[in-house]
């Protein structure tokens, strides 16, 4: 990898006056000696995949342990309906971050953005942007690109993992990657991509993994809406000219820090937080006697 820290590529991305994204496929063209175009191929691939998960979505299918299925399609119904307070855009993030944390929890086929257990936040954010502003595909992917380069720096200098960081790591890696994705399709530059990236992960600093059950489930599936809408707001807080006090790479360090130091009860051992609340205890206890 060509580069360490979101500074990195943004010095990277000013020497060779090229975008932000167009650093990233760069490097994956070195590191897997492919041509851009077959590059831009493969991360279109990954979108199509996202785009079918959320086409696919069965809103009568329940996970194995039942505790997860059947709420984005309440959502979706809710949001057509025009009863929601957030607004159409918002819904439709919101009803896409659930079906695709839940098509996970049912086994079904989802990319994971950064992980399985966050795989609802970036598809939810891009595919409703697509549809609501018309955006061209090519711009997507060339989002995708930036959220994939975002996602490498976090999982360098920190990590994307529950098991070592808590939730922070996995919801917080996914709504910074949806973020600075955003921005760019709103326009923002490289700074502007850095603040959110930073904005967003802030937000969501110290968030543990506490699975009931052990299963990314609850409370994992409704974690993709927050860490979605998370990314929306944050986007729009940029766009607006709100920059970042504390740089992007200098949060990662912190959120990586915060992760070493987490009990490991709140990585997801299920040993604390939600998973051990007597509602929870008794669920799991319910779950063990049916397997």
């Amino acid at each position: 990898m060509a580069y360490k820290s979101l500074e990195d590529i943004c010095n990277i991305a000013k020497q060779e006056n090229i975008p932000f994204w167009e650093v990233i496929r760069g490097d994956d063209c070195r590191e897997r000696q492919v041509s851009p175009e077959e590059s831009f191929a493969m991360m279109e691939q990954m979108y199509l995949a996202m785009e079918k998960a959320d086409q696919k979505y069965r809103g009568d299918q329940k996970s194995h342990s039942g505790m997860a299925g059947g709420d984005g399609k309440l959502l979706e119904e809710y949001v057509k309906q025009g009863k929601n307070l957030s607004g159409p855009f918002i819904g439709q993030v919101m009803q896409r971050a659930v079906k695709m944390a839940e098509s996970n929890a049912c086994m079904r086929r989802i990319v994971a953005a950064p992980t399985a257990g966050s795989c609802g936040v970036l598809p939810a954010v891009l595919l409703s942007y697509e549809s609501q502003y018309d955006c061209p595909r090519q711009k997507i992917i060339e989002a995708l690109f930036v959220a994939a380069g975002i996602g490498q720096i976090i999982a360098e200098r920190a990590s994307i993992a529950g098991a070592s960081g808590g939730c922070q790591a996995e919801i917080g890696s996914a709504s910074a990657m949806a973020a600075g994705a955003l921005t760019y399709l709103l326009g923002g530059k490289e700074p502007e991509i850095c603040s959110a990236v930073a904005i967003s992960l802030k937000g969501l600093l110290g968030l543990t993994c506490d699975p009931i059950g052990g299963l990314v489930e609850v409370p994992c599936v409704k974690r993709n809406v927050i860490g979605a809408v998370n990314a929306v707001t944050t986007a729009d807080m940029v766009t607006a000219g709100i920059q970042s006090v504390i740089p992007a790479d200098e949060v990662i360090d912190a959120m990586g820090e915060i992760g070493r130091e987490m009990p490991k009860r709140y990585r997801e051992t299920s040993e604390g937080g939600l998973a051990v609340t007597p509602t929870a205890l008794k669920i799991a206890s319910e779950l063990s006697e049916k397997e």
